[in-house]
């Protein structure tokens, strides 16, 4: 048997490196920090007899060490803390003597006799492996400092890849939370999607806070149109009163209220967090939750669900309040097409024709509904009554008044009354009876039954324009008194006759006429051009020159109507 100092040094290097490989593998198969250590900390130890042994980690970020491991007496205690900082050039050595680094061994408190492997990566220092002095009081030999220093190394990585491991799980598990947390909102959003009640929504809502964070205390507000309410609660003792809604809405959109000391309402009730809802970047709603029952905290994941599944529902319920909006406009425009209707049918139709004469009248609303009127009646002396007017203002008011109109026109058209005296008692009513701003412009005439005289009364409306045979400028139909409502009948209304002659054209017309704007509603349509039309489709039936000027006025406009349009077109064969 051969037992020279070569065979011994031999045996004692295969068995070191079997050493190494079995326990390389064992600790890079490994994902447990602890256990990496602890093995690290126990071989070596025991390999080289050593009494005394400790494992210091640095702190990312910070300058400090955590005493891993540490076995022997006089030596730090495990799990303490070492506030102490090295520079680069000792971090990049890989073993520390005592004897050359003395300050570094007082700082950690160790005997100057110990050494240090450094453990470390290619690219981090991870921490420091302190051996004590060996119990036989020898030195250690170049064979064992390589020894723990390659052992240094393979547990350097080991401890990197169970960190790397142990970030994966964690970065995994997020991950699957995060996956959780969205098919969770897909499905609420499913939900809420096909909801159209709020008290609907409001259950859902809490369920989920209930159900899918474990929160037990909430409360979601909401601002509908200046109007601030609770639209789900939960765990609070009362609810929040409007001063105390001012204040959450004032908050910010994140607020953990250890940082809000001025809300006595959150203390009361527990509220650990506050979170801002916005639609269109204006906060409409807050949503304040308590602790979990879980007793986790709300970290951003956490954070987001919550702004997720409170826009969910916020989005909702904007939903629903649009749906009723366009219910509550679709039964709106309903009910203006039936008035519409009933509008129109006030109007003549068809009109009556007056022997002798052509005629041709239109209506034309600026709206569904409108404040303009016109009339032809057939008389029971056979003659005709003809009547125009224009109520202030536009839509439904304006359509009431006219209807009044018509019907008070209508009424006192059979009596044995005149015009001056009848327009007083229609000024009279309409005075007494709607409001001070609400005034009509109101003209009307009496043609006798042979086509031969026409009488009139005008109540502050555009004078008609009677156009002479061969000649340009138009007579203006101007006597009568003030328009009706403004003030009462204090004056008797006045009338006028006219003598109608062949060739006469007769044209009554509203402002819509006379006022319509051009697109940069700069200029208005105004009289010369409705003159300069008229002349220029004389030669034209009633109803052409009607056609003729509403063309000319939508040229002019550019097809933009503001106001209605009413004209009566007469002319005498």
């Amino acid at each position: 048997m051969n037992n020279s100092p070569q065979s011994n040094d031999e045996r004692r290097s295969r068995f070191e490196l079997r050493t190494l490989l079995e326990t390389s593998r064992l600790l890079i198969e490994s994902q447990d920090p602890d256990f990496v250590l602890n093995n690290l900390l126990l071989i070596t130890m025991g390999k080289l007899l050593v009494p005394k042994g400790m494992i210091l980690i640095h702190k990312p970020g910070d300058a400090s060490y955590l005493v891993s491991k540490s076995k022997g007496r006089d030596w730090l205690t495990e799990g303490s803390d070492l506030k102490v900082e090295f520079d680069q050039k000792l971090l990049d050595t890989s073993v520390i003597h005592g004897k050359k680094y003395s300050t570094v061994f007082d700082a950690i408190g160790i005997e100057k006799e110990s050494i240090l492997f450094n453990l470390k990566t290619s690219n981090h220092h991870l921490g420091f492996l302190c051996l004590g002095p060996k119990g036989t009081k020898q030195p250690l030999t170049g064979g064992e400092i390589e020894f723990i220093e390659s052992l240094s190394i393979i547990s350097s990585v080991a401890i990197a890849n169970s960190r790397m491991f142990k970030e994966l799980r964690h970065i995994n598990r997020r991950l699957d939370r995060k996956v959780h947390d969205l098919n969770t909102l897909l499905e609420l959003s499913k939900d809420f999607n096909m909801m159209v009640d709020r008290d609907e929504i409001a259950r859902v809502f809490k369920f989920a806070m209930l159900g899918q964070m474990l929160i037990r205390t909430f409360f979601f507000a909401l601002d509908i149109d200046g109007k601030r309410s609770i639209i789900s609660i939960s765990g609070i003792k009362d609810a929040p009163t409007d001063e105390d809604l001012d204040k959450l809405f004032g908050m910010e959109d994140i607020a953990r209220t250890d940082d809000v000391k001025d809300c006595a309402f959150l203390a009361d009730n527990n509220i650990d967090l506050l979170i801002g809802l916005r639609f269109q970047n204006e906060k409409i709603g807050v949503v304040g939750v308590g602790p979990r029952a879980t007793m986790e905290g709300y970290g951003d994941a956490e954070i987001n669900f919550l702004q997720s599944l409170g826009n969910l529902a916020l989005l909702t319920i904007q939903k629903t309040l649009l749906l009723e909006e366009q219910i509550v406009k679709k039964r709106m425009e309903e009910e203006l097409n039936l008035a519409k209707t009933i509008q129109e049918g006030l109007l003549p139709s068809p009109i009556p024709q007056i022997p002798g004469m052509e005629i041709a009248a239109v209506n034309v609303s600026s709206r569904q509904v409108g404040g303009d009127y016109f009339d032809v009646l057939k008389l029971e002396d056979n003659g005709h009554l003809l009547a125009i007017a224009d109520v202030t203002g536009k839509g439904i008011p304006a359509s009431l008044l006219m209807a009044n109109l018509q019907s008070m026109l209508h009424a006192l058209a059979p009596l044995e009354v005149t015009l001056e005296d009848a327009t007083g008692r229609i000024n009279d009513i309409i005075y007494e009876n709607t409001p001070s701003d609400k005034f009509i412009t109101f003209f009307w005439g009496k043609i006798t039954d042979d086509g031969k005289t026409f009488k009139y009364t005008n109540a502050g409306h555009n004078p008609p324009m009677v156009f002479k045979k061969d000649q340009k400028e138009p007579i203006l139909l101007e006597d009568g008194g003030v328009i009706l409502g403004a003030v009462p009948t204090m004056l008797p209304y006045s009338s006028a006759e006219y003598k109608i002659e062949e060739g006469d054209l007769l044209v009554f017309f509203t402002d819509g006429v006379t006022e319509a704007m051009n697109p940069e509603q700069t200029e208005e349509y105004e009289e010369h051009r409705l003159i300069d039309c008229v002349n220029a489709n004389r030669d034209k039936d009633a109803n052409g020159i009607m056609n003729a000027i509403i063309r000319d006025i939508n040229h002019f406009s550019n097809n933009i109507q503001y106001d209605d349009i009413t004209m009566i077109i007469l002319k005498v064969s």
